[in-house]
C-alpha cells in the first residue's frame, strides 16, 4: 500500500490542484486595486470577477492572507442586532454563508450552533425584547427564552452567578461557526481562478492622489496605476485614510481573546454575558474559547495582557464555575476599528474612486460575504451605492444620522 501512495503520488498524471498560483510581478496598471488581503478583500476581488466580470484586479497584502483581523477573531457569525439597517445587512450575510462551501467547493467548515446572550438585569430583558422583535421583522430567527428553558439548552451554566441572577436570554437560532482562514483561502482561491492577482508581501507605502482623485498605489515594490482603489484594512483603516487625506472618526483598542486544551463536547450553543463581559463556545476540537470586551485604551497593535486574562477567565468561571480546572493553551489578540455608533463605514470617499471598508470593530468577519458582494457591486457600478449599504456612509457622522449598535456586541465593550 504504501509503495502504491509513492508511485500515485510522483505519477505525471497526478490530478494537482494549485489554490494559488505562484507570486508574480506588480503589473504597471489595474482597474482595481484592494489594498488588504483578509476576507473582505479578498471576497470583493472574488465578487468583481465571478459576477461583474473585473479581473484586472489586484489584492496587496502586506504580510500573508488573512494573517491580520481574519485570522486572530473567534469565529462568531449572527446577525441579532439592534437597528434595523443592521439587522438586514448581517442577515443576509447569514444566508450567504450558509452556502459559501458549496460555492467554493470548499469546506469552511459552518457550524450553526445558536447564540445564547444572557439577561442579568430587567432593563437588559426590556432591551432583548426589542431587538427579539426587530429581528423577526427583518428576517433574523432570534426570540426570548426564560430561566427553565437555558437550563434546558445549556445544562451546565449557573444560572446565579454571583450578584447577577439570570433572568431570560436571547436566543438566536441564525447563531453560527466557520473556520476563518478556510473562508479567506476559499474566496482567494476562487479569485485567483478567475484572473485575479493576489500579491502577498505588499505594502503599501503611500498613495498618489491629483486633484482629488486616486491615481496611482505606491508600495514596497513599486508603484501601479490604478483605475480605483478599496481599503479593506481592518485595525489600520484610520492610518491608510490619514494618507488619503480623510479624516477618520475611528479610534483603535486591542481586542483579546483566548483558549483552553481540548475537553469533551458539552457546549454546542455559544454563550454570552455583557453584563460579565464574556462570551464562551466550544469548537469543533473541543477547545473552549473566552472573548470578552476591548482593552480600554486605545493603541495600534496586537498584544495580549495579564490582566485582561485575569478578568475574563474570572467571569467565564462564573458563567461555568468547573471551567476552573481546565488548562489555557494559548492567548492572542487582535485590533478593532471602533466607530463612535459601533457600525461599520461602508461605500464612497472624499476621493473619487477610492471606497472604503472600514471601521469594523469586532463584527467584521460575520460580515464577510455581504461586505465583498455590496462593495463589489459599488466599484462595479463606477460609484452607485447599493441600498444595503447606504446607511453606513462615512458622511452619516456629519449628518447626525448614525446607526447606533452599541448594546448590540456579544460582550459588552
Amino acid at each position: 500500500m504504501p509503495f502504491a501512495l509513492l508511485k500515485h503520488g510522483l505519477s505525471a498524471d497526478y490530478p494537482v490542484d494549485v489554490d494559488l498560483p505562484p507570486p508574480c510581478e506588480l503589473k504597471p496598471h489595474y482597474d482595481v486595486v484592494i489594498i488588504g488581503g483578509g476576507g473582505h478583500g479578498l471576497a470583493i476581488a472574488y465578487y468583481l470577477a465571478k459576477y461583474h466580470g473585473i479581473t484586472n484586479v489586484a489584492v496587496l497584502e502586506k504580510a500573508y492572507l488573512g494573517g491580520g483581523n481574519t485570522a486572530r477573531n473567534t469565529a462568531v457569525i449572527r446577525s441579532n442586532y439592534l437597528t434595523s439597517e443592521g439587522v438586514r445587512f448581517y442577515a443576509e450575510s447569514v444566508r450567504m454563508f450558509q452556502n459559501l462551501s458549496n460555492e467554493f467547493d470548499f469546506n469552511i467548515m459552518y457550524s450553526e450552533r445558536g447564540q445564547l446572550t444572557l439577561a442579568h438585569t430587567d432593563a437588559t430583558v426590556r432591551a432583548f425584547r426589542q431587538r427579539a422583535e426587530v429581528n423577526k421583522h427583518f428576517g433574523g430567527r432570534t426570540e426570548m427564552i426564560d430561566r427553565q428553558q437555558i437550563r434546558e439548552l445549556v445544562p451546565s451554566l449557573n444560572l446565579d452567578p454571583g450578584h447577577l441572577p439570570v433572568l431570560a436570554g436571547l436566543w438566536h437560532i441564525d447563531g453560527a461557526t466557520a473556520r476563518h482562514d478556510a473562508v479567506a483561502w476559499g474566496y482567494a482561491k476562487q479569485a485567483a481562478k478567475r484572473g485575479v492577482e493576489i500579491h502577498q508581501l505588499t505594502e503599501v507605502q503611500d498613495l498618489v492622489i491629483r486633484n482629488g482623485r486616486i491615481e496611482a498605489v505606491k508600495t514596497n515594490r513599486g508603484t501601479v496605476q490604478c483605475g480605483c482603489v478599496v481599503q479593506a484594512v481592518a485595525g489600520a483603516s484610520s492610518l491608510l485614510m490619514n494618507k488619503a487625506g480623510i479624516r477618520a472618526p475611528i479610534q483603535t483598542y486591542p481586542l483579546q481573546a483566548m483558549v483552553t486544551q481540548p475537553l469533551k463536547p458539552f457546549l454546542d450553543p455559544l454563550v454570552s454575558s455583557s453584563a460579565l463581559h464574556c462570551y464562551v463556545q466550544q469548537t469543533s476540537r473541543g477547545e473552549i474559547v473566552f472573548g470578552g470586551g476591548s482593552d480600554p485604551y486605545p493603541l495600534y497593535g496586537s498584544r495580549s495582557t495579564l490582566d485582561l486574562k485575569e478578568s475574563l477567565l474570572a467571569h467565564a468561571i462564573e458563567m461555568f464555575p468547573f471551567m476552573a480546572n481546565a488548562k489555557l493553551m494559548r492567548q492572542w489578540a487582535g485590533s478593532t476599528d471602533m466607530t463612535p455608533d459601533y457600525s461599520p463605514i461602508m461605500g464612497l470617499s472624499p476621493v473619487d474612486n477610492y471606497y472604503l471598508d472600514a471601521g469594523w470593530g469586532t463584527w467584521g468577519f460575520k460580515a464577510t460575504p455581504i461586505c465583498g458582494k455590496t462593495m463589489a457591486e459599488l466599484v462595479a457600478s463606477g460609484g452607485r451605492v447599493p441600498e444595503l449599504i447606504a446607511p453606513f456612509a462615512l458622511e452619516r457622522f456629519s449628518r447626525f444620522q448614525q446607526v447606533n449598535e452599541m448594546g448590540a456586541t456579544a460582550a459588552s465593550h
